[in-house]
């Protein structure tokens, strides 16, 4: 029996859907065999099954007095430390708790170099040889081997660049203090050239760089130009000794050598391995994230995507990406080092096509978030009937016809958390496909011919009725859809899950030779069953058009909208799949190839056409097509982002040169000499203005000021009692490109310099100066702060806490071991651990300090206003996007292309990624006006983000095939105007954003409204649809009129043909229903975009404010 033909006095709608309105399951390819099959399947997963925790917590509080409870009782107290050991051996079985016994090993070997006689002879009499300890503790062998490649590269080269430093500084101090006889010129030129220069060039090259290796290679140098010219004698007395300078190098030598030797030598870890591990795991949890998504489309239940197998997939795709890409560039260098340049070239391909994947389920998410909110809008306009007297007592009078605007009534059950599951009757999974096959006309010819196919009867009362709510087109579709969407999905996401790589260690590729063929099967498939469900779905819907109210159009347009956009989102992350797998392929041969040959190209320096490490030009990827690329014309110059490693500038260069030339443009009567000349001086005068620039003079400037009393007379001997040179070295470490930055890493390493004292004073007193005890000690407390490092990610404050302590405690060994030095101040062969301890903590504290009054007094750079000026400019940016047209670009070109340049997705999203840090360390400043917003700023930047999916998205849709049809260029000219309005709005209502972010200006209750714009154009739309649909219904009067109603009429004017080209001259080409797919997708995407503006602008509002007309600015 049909739910429709239910009695007038039984409930409404039926507690129980019938079998027919359950989703059938079609035809599906299996992935590993090929095969189609149409067995029994679900895109379900079954829950985790959580272990009950039985009993009574009060009968347990009262047994826990008893004598077996007290029994208990002691057995788990003894039990802890078994516990605890246990605990740790199996953290030391994990990759990071063997990176920590790594450390552990390397700092060990590092000390040896303090407490063994024979390896102290060797290093020299000077004291100064925890420095050997001290690299292993930023150079930490717990990398990949990738990164210890790197690592040793910038090590080196922060040596040889602190060499030369100190060779120069003495050679300038002999030739003008010993030579010339002036020593105050000697010492003003160590001072400015090579201290102010030479740590402002380490300044700049961190903040140019901005790479973790790089920053430990900045301090290396720093610690080496330190030990050689402010704290050594030879500088000040102007004569040359080159002793620290070759105990230095020695101890760079020795400590890279232990750090790599561990690194390599024990539980090596590969970045390669790891790379294509996290592809791995980031293809699996993709495949999850497909189920749950198409399966939340099909259901209509929007809490699943709140559901806790949802968010763990979602989590590890995210820890997956994030491993991916901090491992790739260390794969780069292991690639490189072995000869395998092809190899990264495809790994490299690999990891954006699962970004490319990534973003089109992101694609596939907004369209069912649209879904989810028309029919909330659905369950709204149902509730509103069902208040109407007489409207809620049978379907009968809710489906009559004399009321348009009535509908079925889906109040309670939408309401209903329980019978949830009743909002769409067509849309559930058939738990029997047997039951449900007998019971359905045709089900055993459906089963034989194995299609995908839906008869009319699935929809029995679809033509009975017009449609009146969204619900039921949703129902309708999904009806008619469902069934290949599933198969599809099915097929993709089983792909997903079928792990690619083989196991460890080698990770080889293993992918299944039926994948492809029946990754096309099943897209031939589903394009046959989405072709024939939109054209009955197309049928069906004419029927009613004479009967819609004016209410319902734009509804309707929505909803075809939604579901078309969500079938084609599911085609197009097909056809990415077999891009995918076409780079998976051409990986596995390469890497068959890679073992008999191997080439290292990028050493060939003296070729022209050489590639190096740094940088090499992509390799044509299997999936691309130059006679393709030749068709579009000559290729435009691909956008090319900040780098990974840089922060956004703020305001552009560009906006900054008209504003400095406009003035001198305007001007009637000018010397050209003086404008030149002013506008080259201005020039430079940005160019020293840049950030990377003015971090590099303030790190000069300060570093200048602190050395000046080292070579200063009357400082000097309070200089080195308070041992002025590792101030010097905490003010380089501390100095950060951001004030906020700079508190944060400062308040870490001010913690990490008192426990690494009080560690200190706790392991003397122990040890009594015995080496042996302490370097066990020394071990424990490496182990500890290691542990800090690698497992918890506090780098600042156990690299702090280390180096405190072995300026402490192995200083304070070597000093009692007679070492040459002007120490006695501190005890000499008995050392005074106290004093050491103080002036060591001093001295730390002090530079800290230092290094947070220059970042903030010292051309501040503030993260707070880098966040404002990027999000304005990427505001700027995003309006200035869309007002070029997603689909006006389409009509000067013969066939389709993105309105997105090359490489502008990734770079849109690579600024918005780096705001993200800049968010973050905003939060670490600290002003009068109040904390940094940080929530409210990760809102407006989630936002963001969203509509970033919403520009790929619409950038996917207009790349959908070759060419377009003389149907779709006849809607897009007959909805021109409309469509220019709405992006003009959009662009506008952008620029204001970005102006209040920009001023922190409260905005106005008269923000431009996209909706009004786009319901225009939906409006647009629909009447050219029922144009068409009427004209087929109304009988003609004479061929001629025929002709005319079946045409689509567009008037034409001399500006449209100037604007548009020849697509604008006047003429008459016939519309089918499947043209108006591009603009449905459009309009979905606009109310995606105008949604999240909405969103931004409430979060704007609640921040700033909101301006009335009764406010008084005239003050």
């Amino acid at each position: 029996m049909s739910p429709h033909h239910s009695s007038s006095g039984g409930p409404w709608p039926p507690l129980r859907p019938s079998k027919r309105s359950k989703l059938r399951n079609g035809t599906f390819v299996i992935p590993t065999t090929g095969e189609r099959s149409r067995r029994q399947f679900t895109l379900r997963h079954p829950p985790s099954i959580a272990g009950s925790h039985g009993g009574d917590d009060a009968s347990d509080a009262a047994s826990s007095y008893s004598r077996r409870g007290l029994a208990r009782t002691f057995k788990r107290a003894s039990q802890v430390p078994l516990e605890s050991i246990l605990a740790l051996f199996k953290f030391l079985g994990t990759p990071k708790g063997r990176g920590v016994l790594k450390c552990t090993l390397a700092y060990v070997l590092g000390s040896l170099m303090t407490f063994v006689p024979p390896f102290a002879e060797f290093l020299g009499k000077p004291d100064g040889k925890h420095v050997t300890a001290t690299i292993t503790v930023y150079f930490h062998p717990s990398r990949t081997a990738g990164s210890m490649i790197q690592a040793v590269l910038i090590a080196f080269s922060a040596a040889l660049y602190a060499g030369l430093i100190s060779v120069l500084s003495m050679a300038t101090s002999v030739l003008f203090g010993s030579v010339l006889d002036a020593p105050t010129v000697a010492f003003s030129l160590i001072l400015i050239v090579f201290v102010g220069g030479g740590f402002g060039f380490i300044g700049w090259v961190k903040q140019r760089m901005n790479n973790p290796l790089v920053n430990v290679g900045g301090t290396l140098a720093s610690l080496a130009i330190i030990s050689v010219v402010t704290k050594e004698n030879a500088t000040f007395t102007s004569i040359w000794d080159n002793t620290k300078l070759v105990q230095v190098f020695k101890m760079l030598v020795i400590g890279i050598t232990c750090s790599a030797s561990v690194n390599l030598l024990l539980w090596r870890t590969s970045a390669r391995n790891q790379l294509r591990k996290s592809m791995g795991s980031a293809s699996t949890s993709l495949g999850d994230m497909l189920s749950y998504v198409t399966h939340c489309f099909l259901s209509g239940r929007e809490e699943e995507f709140q559901s806790s197998e949802f968010s763990r997939a979602v989590s590890v795709y995210s820890s997956s990406y994030t491993a991916m890409t901090d491992v790739l560039r260390d794969a780069k260098f292991e690639h490189y080092f072995l000869g395998h340049e092809r190899i990264y070239q495809l790994d490299k391909a690999v990891y954006k096509s699962i970004e490319t994947l990534a973003q089109s389920i992101g694609g596939l998410r907004s369209a069912a978030n649209t879904q989810f909110a028309l029919l909330h809008e659905s369950e709204q306009m149902s509730s509103v009937l069902t208040m109407s007297p007489g409207n809620a007592s049978s379907p009968s009078a809710v489906l009559s016809p004399a009321s348009p605007l009535l509908s079925r009534s889906l109040s309670n059950t939408l309401r209903s958390g329980q019978d949830r599951n009743h909002v769409l009757s067509a849309i559930h999974e058939v738990l029997d496909e047997s039951a449900s096959d007998s019971d359905r006309p045709g089900g055993r010819r459906h089963r034989a011919t194995r299609s995908n196919s839906v008869p009319n009867t699935a929809y029995p009362t679809a033509k009975m009725h017009a449609f009146r709510t969204s619900s039921e087109i949703f129902e309708l579709f999904i009806a008619l859809l469902g069934p290949s969407m599933k198969s599809l999905a099915y097929t993709l996401s089983e792909i997903l899950r079928e792990p690619v790589f083989g196991s460890a260690p080698d990770y080889e590729v293993t992918i299944n030779g039926n994948f492809r063929t029946s990754l096309l099967d099943a897209l031939s498939l589903f394009n046959d069953s989405r072709a024939n469900a939109l054209n009955e779905l197309y049928k069906i819907i004419e029927l009613g058009r004479p009967s819609y109210s004016d209410s319902l159009k734009a509804d309707f347009e929505e909803v075809a909208a939604a579901c078309g956009h969500f079938s084609f989102s599911l085609q197009t992350f097909g056809e990415e799949m077999s891009k995918y797998l076409d780079v998976l392929d051409d990986l596995k041969h390469a890497a068959e190839d890679g073992r008999k040959q191997r080439t290292w190209g990028w050493l060939c320096f003296w070729r022209s056409d050489r590639t190096h490490l740094f940088s090499r030009p992509a390799l044509p990827l299997p999936y691309e097509d130059p006679e393709r690329e030749n068709l579009l014309g000559p290729t435009p110059a691909p956008v090319r982002g900040i780098r990974r490693s840089q922060l956004p500038q703020g305001i552009p260069s560009t906006m900054t040169a008209h504003r400095d030339t406009y003035s001198w443009q305007a001007a009637a009567d000018v010397n050209k000499t003086t404008m030149v000349l002013a506008q080259n001086l201005l020039r430079f005068f940005r160019r020293c203005g840049r950030d990377d620039v003015r971090f590099g003079l303030k790190v000069g400037i300060g570093a200048m000021l602190w050395a000046m009393f080292a070579f200063i007379p009357a400082t000097r001997p309070t200089y080195a009692h308070w041992r002025g040179e590792w101030g010097l070295l905490s003010f380089m470490i501390v100095c950060s490109m951001t004030v906020g930055a700079s508190n944060t890493t400062g308040i870490a390493r001010f913690i990490g310099t008192l426990f690494g004292v009080s560690l200190f004073l706790i392991n003397w007193l122990i040890s009594g100066g015995n080496a042996i005890v302490l370097c066990a000690l020394g071990a424990c407390v490496a182990f500890y702060n290691f542990d800090l490092i690698v497992a918890k990610g506090k780098a600042p404050l156990g690299r702090m806490t280390l180096l405190a302590y072995n300026v402490s405690a192995l200083y304070a060994y070597s000093l009692s071991q007679s070492v040459e030095d002007d120490d006695d101040d501190e005890g000499g062969l008995t050392p005074w651990i106290g004093e050491i301890a103080l002036h060591r903590s001093v001295a730390v504290t002090v530079g800290i300090i230092w290094g947070l009054i220059v970042c903030r007094l010292i051309w501040p750079i503030s993260a707070r206003k880098k966040f404002k000026e990027g999000l304005s400019v990427l505001y700027l940016q995003m309006g200035l996007i869309w007002k070029r047209g997603p689909l006006a670009i389409l009509l000067r070109s013969d066939c389709t292309r993105s309105y997105l340049k090359t490489g502008e997705q990734a770079a849109l999203q690579r600024y918005a990624s780096r705001l993200e840090t800049l968010r973050l360390a905003a939060a670490g400043e600290f002003e009068l006006r109040g904390p940094f917003p940080s929530a409210a700023c990760g809102r407006i930047l989630a936002s963001t983000n969203r509509i970033l999916d919403a520009f790929y998205a619409m950038s996917l849709v207009t790349q959908r095939k070759g060419h377009m049809s003389e149907g779709e260029r006849e809607l897009l000219l007959f909805t021109a105007k409309e469509r220019a309005v709405l992006c003009e709005r959009i662009c506008h209502v952008f620029q204001v954003l970005a102006s209040s972010l920009m001023l922190e200006y409260p905005l106005t209750e008269s923000i431009p409204s996209i909706t009004n714009s786009r319901d225009r154009l939906l409006a647009k739309i629909f009447h050219s649809s029922s144009s068409s649909s009427s004209s087929s219904t109304a009988p003609p009067s004479s061929s001629a009129d025929a002709a005319a109603r079946l045409l689509v009429q567009r008037d034409s004017s001399e500006v449209a043909v100037q604007k548009l080209g020849q697509w604008a001259k006047t003429g008459r080409i016939p519309v089918e229903e499947r043209d108006y797919a591009l603009l449905y997708a459009y309009a979905l995407v606009t109310g995606q975009v105008a949604e999240e503006l909405k969103v931004v602008e409430r979060e704007i509002e609640n921040l700033y404010g909101v301006l009335d007309e009764e406010v008084n600015l005239l003050e």
